[in-house]
């Protein structure tokens, strides 16, 4: 047992001492913080004398605040330098704080609490953020069961703890499954046609397992380029069945969890008296039902199906083109390919011609100027942060009056021990006092832009391709948004928004990326300091629309799987896996094979309780609104401060504290239309 005093998670403030943090403070820490959540839960509910918003709301705000950070800091670094022996203390912890949180709700002296301040005269007069606080508060405990029977109560707070579990192991299977394949080979030969940014990097790859030859994984900057680039077809399968097979077989077979998370699921919508566990979450959100998720996905889908089909004939002609009339029909591991060699046929365009341009270092200097410029932030190096690994750097946002709002990491280096994909977490969020002044490091935030990108590889700086700077500036979005919250409220501040609202921020950012003057400022090769040439930019953005329809279709067949999983799926349809493969098929440009199984390795559905559950769809439906918020940004000026410092202070700043819609008509004048994304998306 670790004595408190040395247990730094029982001691968290701003500065979290990363090098400190071992796998076994976890548990008495989490142990420690419950006991402590609990209590103040209990002096909420006893609390003497009239209710007030003091007593009641901000005293509920600060029962889980130790806790929730505490679990935010455990959690990152299980996503980002796990061992067995951390991931055992989370997995340990995980029930018994999921059974707590759940069962806040669930209390009915919490609940009377509430409901009694909500009938005195100082409720009555609330405004602004303690308004929707209230309102939100008690929408909240009423859509987690608060109003629901003993044995209601019961059954849903067995549900949560079992869904944390199931979710958890979820993720963890992903993970392993993906780390369990690799490929090597060592005939340089069988390696035609990939890129030599690729070739390097499994090179170095297999130096660094101590293996001759050239060794691949299923983590995105080694699979991607084998998919688009490799010549061999037969390795080109062997990758795709195995990506879209991971986490079926064995000990990390996720095909049983899949089946008992949707169950629950759904019996937790029921119990709540929801027709569907896509009513349940979208309730709160932009859209508000499942049906109306769906009304969206169907019309995109609508203005999208000429397009595609268009596209999927003529990449079939393309490969009877240059292959002869008997050219097989495409299977599925060929598509990127040859679109890949469509789009240089067409455009003259070759997206790892760019690479040389966008070593990670200038990108990110970029990125930080061109905040510096919309916003008037200043980004230093924090010196002497604590981290997490040597890689990780931190930097401290500073405000045009000299004041530091945050902090944050980035941490871009793949790694076995951390999960693939790229991702905004917010550790620490701030709060400043109601009065508009900032408290001291109360109001600061910290946050962390974790990815996996193309790492450096012999002697040469790390060289990302665009889809790579796209998702660093969209990060950064994520993090512009957490960092920028000022509100006193942290239930309602930085990215705690509407899950549909919440991929505006981040979906805006990636415009910059395609903008000459935007370019400019960090698109430079790293070896003679050259900005893009004209004609290499002007194929780039002529190549941007190349297979809209296709890419549309990719995220709305990912939409529709999950409304139809969370609306549709009753476990009477047979194997979940193929009915996902029947759905998708509908939005796939050539026959899914046997054995599809895309969701079993679908992290953004299954790996946490809710996260985007019901609410894919939100990536175009942000879409929507980044296209429409950005053409104001086209109108007024691209950098213009004006329209930045009001994107800043009218959505980034005020998080929840007002309906998302209506955020956003302030900020633009109107409700958003689809005109601006069919155009940018070429499907106008």
């Amino acid at each position: 047992m670790t004595e408190a005093t040395d247990n730094p998670l029982l001691i968290l403030g701003f500065e979290i001492p990363f090098d400190r943090i071992r796998s076994e403070h976890v548990e008495p820490a989490v142990r420690a913080l419950l006991q402590d959540a609990r209590a103040r839960l209990d002096a909420l509910v006893a609390a003497p004398g009239p209710r007030t918003y003091d007593n009641t709301l901000a005293a509920l705000e600060a029962v889980t605040e130790r806790l929730d950070r505490a679990m935010n800091v455990v959690s990152h670094l299980e996503s980002t330098s796990t061992t067995p022996a951390l991931r055992a203390a989370y997995n340990a912890v995980q029930p018994e704080v999921s059974e707590f949180l759940s069962g806040i709700a669930l209390n009915e002296g919490v609940y009377g609490a509430l409901k009694a301040y909500a009938a005195t005269p100082e409720a009555a007069a609330l405004t602004g953020p303690r308004h929707r606080f209230l309102k939100k508060t008690l929408d909240d405990f009423r859509r987690s069961g608060a109003e629901l029977d003993p044995a209601g109560k019961k059954r849903l707070s067995e549900i949560d703890v079992e869904l944390a579990t199931l979710t958890l192991r979820f993720s963890q299977n992903v993970l392993d499954a993906t780390n369990a394949f690799e490929f090597v080979v060592e005939d340089a030969a069988r390696l035609a046609g990939l890129p030599p940014s690729a070739v390097e990097a499994a090179r170095q790859g297999a130096k660094d397992r101590g293996i001759e030859g050239y060794r691949f994984t299923l983590q995105a900057p080694s699979y991607i380029p084998v998919l688009t680039h490799l010549d061999d077809g037969a390795i080109r399968e062997r990758f795709y069945r195995a990506f879209n097979t991971r986490a079926t077989e064995g000990d990390h077979d996720n095909r049983p969890l899949i089946r008992r998370i949707l169950e629950l699921r759904g019996e937790k919508a029921r119990l709540l008296g929801y027709a569907s566990f896509a009513d349940l979450v979208l309730e709160d959100r932009m859209a508000k039902t499942g049906a109306a998720a769906r009304r969206f996905v169907d019309t995109l889908r609508a203005r999208t199906e000429p397009v595609f089909a268009r596209e999927k004939e003529e990449l079939a002609a393309f490969r009877r083109e240059i292959e002869g009339p008997d050219a097989p029909p495409l299977a599925p591991w060929d598509v990127a390919y040859y679109a890949e060699k469509l789009r240089r046929a067409r455009y003259d365009f070759d997206d790892e011609a760019l690479r040389p341009y966008f070593p990670l270092d200038r990108v990110v200097s970029g990125l930080f100027e061109i905040a510096h410029r919309l916003y008037g932030v200043r980004i230093a190096p924090w010196q002497a942060a604590p981290t997490w690994h040597p890689s990780v750097r931190a930097y401290q946002l500073v405000e045009p009056n000299g004041a530091q709002s945050a902090a944050f990491y980035l941490d871009f280096v793949p790694r076995e021990q951390k999960r693939d994909g790229a991702w905004m977490h917010g550790l620490v969020t701030g709060a400043p006092s109601e009065d508009g002044r900032a408290a001291g490091e109360d109001a600061r935030h910290l946050e962390v832009l974790a990815g996996s990108f193309t790492p450096p590889v012999g002697g040469r700086p790390a060289l990302l391709n665009h889809r790579e700077v796209e998702t660093l500036f969209h990060e950064f979005g994520h993090m512009m948004h957490h960092a920028s919250s000022r509100v006193p409220i942290r239930s309602l501040a930085g990215t705690n928004v509407a899950w549909d609202f919440v991929e505006l921020p981040s979906q805006i950012m990636e415009n910059w990326c395609w903008e000459r003057d935007a370019l400019d400022l960090f698109a430079r090769h790293h070896e003679t300091g050259a900005p893009v040439p004209d004609d290499l930019l002007q194929r780039m953005r002529a190549a941007r629309t190349f297979r809209a329809g296709a890419a549309t279709m990719r995220q709305l067949g990912f939409a529709e799987i999950d409304l139809a999983l969370h609306m549709d799926w009753t476990g009477e349809q047979g194997d979940v896996v193929e009915f996902a493969r029947e759905v998708l098929g509908r939005y796939s440009p050539v026959p899914l094979p046997e054995g599809y199984a895309m969701i079993a390795g679908f992290s953004h559905l299954f790996s946490s309780p809710v996260g985007y559950a019901a609410g894919y769809y939100s990536y175009k439906w942000a879409e929507v609104l980044d296209a429409d918020a950005f053409s104001r940004f086209l109108e007024e000026g691209l950098f213009s401060r004006k329209v930045g410092d009001a994107f800043r202070s009218q959505i980034l700043a005020l998080g929840d504290t007002q309906d998302p819609m209506d955020l956003y008509k302030s900020f633009r004048g109107r409700e958003p239309t689809l005109d601006a994304l069919l155009q940018r998306s070429g499907l106008a």
